[in-house]
């Protein structure tokens, strides 16, 4: 009954979106109807006198450029192309069990199947309508095929046109799920927590709601080349017409498209109901705890190494071992570990690397904004080899911009007669310079004045006031100093990078279909706002402490699956560094650091080795 209830309140708010649309074609039509009445009335002599006459040819030049200016809006929403998520496209082929398994979901909902199965490496799900022509293309197989003729499945022989544009066209939503589910979840929670999701197929296939979904999306599609840059005055000036048209429809209709979609979301949990309900209550627990883990796995792990131009090849697989991990440390997720014993939802896939690691590539391109293609600045990298390619290669660079930077500031490390060599790439240089409260050794009649020049010509290479970037300003002259000229060095490597080329197209049956969408862009979903000046520093001087101890105390880079980058000390992680760093840049206070390091053995006079 509720399911009855909740599709005939789509159906009724579909109604709803159609009227806006059978309105607007009134209103479109209405000059043309009135000048039909009065041609009509002056050719049969019912209508007379010059005023009339006047008032009909005024009529009909209204009406035809109404009807042209409809034509042109008509147009506009017709051949727009609407959004469409980015994703990696799943052929039947490479996941047959996948397929079998959404198909007999669907079978026991009593709804169609979904058309084609692509993942996203979001934690999320959904049914996304890509019957636009310029969708075509990419139906059940996700690959671009050129429109010559193909053989027949069946092998008798070419297909027709007619054919082979309807197989081109899906006429059932396809169904993106989110790629973390498939490797953390198990397969009888993988169907419960898609149940809901394939049960909206069925409102999607009733016509007043398919057609309301089309009217919706072409507006929204319309609205966007309206206000897309890189035009011409004369096409900026009709376009702008177009989304003053199309924006009013959109907001006529959008109360309507929000309740109708909020229906069929209801209908489609009530015909769930029925199916592995019991099971749905404890995947959602797995979902909750696959969002957290994937979000701090991106954060804390993939963003340094797409930082330092390397990707993560298996960003799935790392999820795992984050939640695992996550499930060892935190007691109120100790009964997850048990489900590891059953078998995963990945084992769907006739080849999970191969997928994890398109959606791996993906996650970067949308996150991070890096090329759609593996090259030589843009190169994958396995996790056994992530502390050797990322972590150390990631903290001797670090140390390398923070002598550059101190270079530029003139400081220079007092030699020690015993220590020839220390005048090099020291600690002790970086403390001494952090921590001096009173003259620092800057060749300069007077040091404060030379810093706070240092400081304001930093904050002029980047293009801002220094009152107007308070984060910058830490916690003495010198830290303040130092962070402006690394934000600023920082800024220069960045614009100097070369471009990201763009592909001409997808290569190979697992790549991300990045042709329908702009990179201009990305990144769609940046993780974290610009790092201030003060976040910098403390990751510069913690850089230099780690290589300190790398090289002088035996230390070796690790990786923390919930912590990023780490620091090994006879097999343990070195937690306590960064309260430290932190103590020494914004009070000037050495002596906790010193005091970690002397306990482990680091000796900060000795130069370390930079990239």
């Amino acid at each position: 009954m509720g399911v009855e209830v909740g599709a005939q309140a789509a159906r009724s708010r579909a109604l709803a979106v159609l009227r806006v649309r059978s309105r607007a074609l009134a209103v479109a039509l209405l000059p043309a109807a009135v000048a039909v009445v009065l041609l009509v009335g002056a050719a049969t002599g019912r209508v007379t006198g010059r005023p009339w006459g006047i008032a009909g040819w005024i009529v009909t030049v209204l009406a035809v450029v109404v009807l042209l200016a409809a034509a042109g809006v008509a147009l506009v929403v017709a051949r727009a192309r609407p959004a469409m998520s980015p994703t990696v496209p799943i052929p039947e082929e490479s996941a047959p069990d996948l397929y079998r398994m959404v198909r007999d979901l669907a079978d026991r909902l009593d709804v169609p199947a979904p058309s084609a199965i692509a993942l996203t490496p979001d934690c999320d799900s959904w049914l996304e309508d890509r019957t636009h022509r310029a969708h075509g293309r990419f139906s059940a197989g996700g690959r671009g095929e050129p429109d010559g003729p193909r053989r027949n499945p069946a092998g008798s022989g070419p297909v027709t046109a007619l054919t082979d544009r309807a197989a081109r066209v899906p006429t059932a939503p396809v169904l993106v799920i989110g790629s973390p589910f498939l490797w953390w979840m198990r397969v009888g929670e993988l169907r419960a927590v898609l149940a809901p999701v394939v049960a909206g197929t069925g409102p999607s296939a009733h016509p007043d709601i398919a057609a309301a979904r089309r009217f919706v999306r072409g507006l929204d599609a319309a609205v966007a080349v309206a206000s897309a840059p890189g035009r011409g005055p004369l096409s900026r000036t009709v376009l702008a017409g177009v989304g003053r048209v199309t924006r009013l429809l959109l907001r006529g209709c959008r109360d309507h498209a929000a309740e109708m979609e909020r229906a069929v979301a209801s209908a489609a949990a009530e015909r769930a109901q029925a199916v592995d309900y019991g099971v749905r209550i404890v995947a959602q627990e797995q979902v909750g705890l696959a969002y957290a883990g994937w979000d701090r796995l991106l954060t804390r792990v993939a963003l340094p190494a797409w930082r330092m131009g390397r990707w993560p090849s298996r960003l799935d697989v790392g999820v795992v071992a984050a939640l695992t991990e996550l499930s060892r440390r935190d007691r109120l997720a100790e009964g997850f570990t048990s489900r590891l014993g059953e078998r995963p939802a990945c084992d769907l896939l006739e080849e999970p690397g191969t997928v994890d690691e398109a959606a791996s590539l993906l996650a970067a391109r949308l996150f991070h904004g890096g090329p759609a293609e593996p090259g030589p600045d843009w190169a994958p990298v396995d996790w056994r080899d992530y502390p050797d390619e990322v972590v150390d290669r990631k903290w001797r660079t670090d140390a390398a911009r923070l002598h550059r930077v101190l270079d530029a500031l003139g400081v220079r490390h007092p030699a020690d007669p015993e220590l020839p060599e220390a005048d090099g790439p020291t600690l002790a240089r970086v403390l001494d310079h952090l921590s001096l409260p009173g003259s620092g050794p800057a060749p300069a009649p007077d040091p404060a004045a030379a810093l706070a020049e240092h400081r304001t010509e930093a904050y002029g290479e980047m293009g801002i006031a220094e009152s107007d970037d308070p984060d910058l300003a830490v916690g003495n002259e010198r830290s303040a100093a130092l962070a402006a000229r690394l934000t600023a060095e920082l800024a220069r490597e960045e614009a100097s990078a070369p471009a990201k080329p763009r592909p001409a197209g997808s290569t190979g049956q697992q790549g991300p279909d990045h042709d329908l969408w702009d990179d201009r862009m990305l990144p769609l979903f940046p993780l974290q706002p610009p790092r201030t000046g003060r976040e910098l520093l403390a990751d510069h001087v913690t850089a230099m402490v780690c290589c300190a101890a790398m090289d002088t105390a035996g230390a070796v880079p690790g990786l923390d699956w919930l912590d990023g980058p780490s620091l090994l000390v006879a097999g343990e992680r070195a937690a306590d560094i960064g309260p430290r760093v932190l103590t020494l840049i914004e009070t000037g206070d050495p002596v906790p650091l010193r005091d970690w390091l002397r306990h482990l053995g680091v000796r900060p006079e000795k130069p370390v080795r930079l990239v």
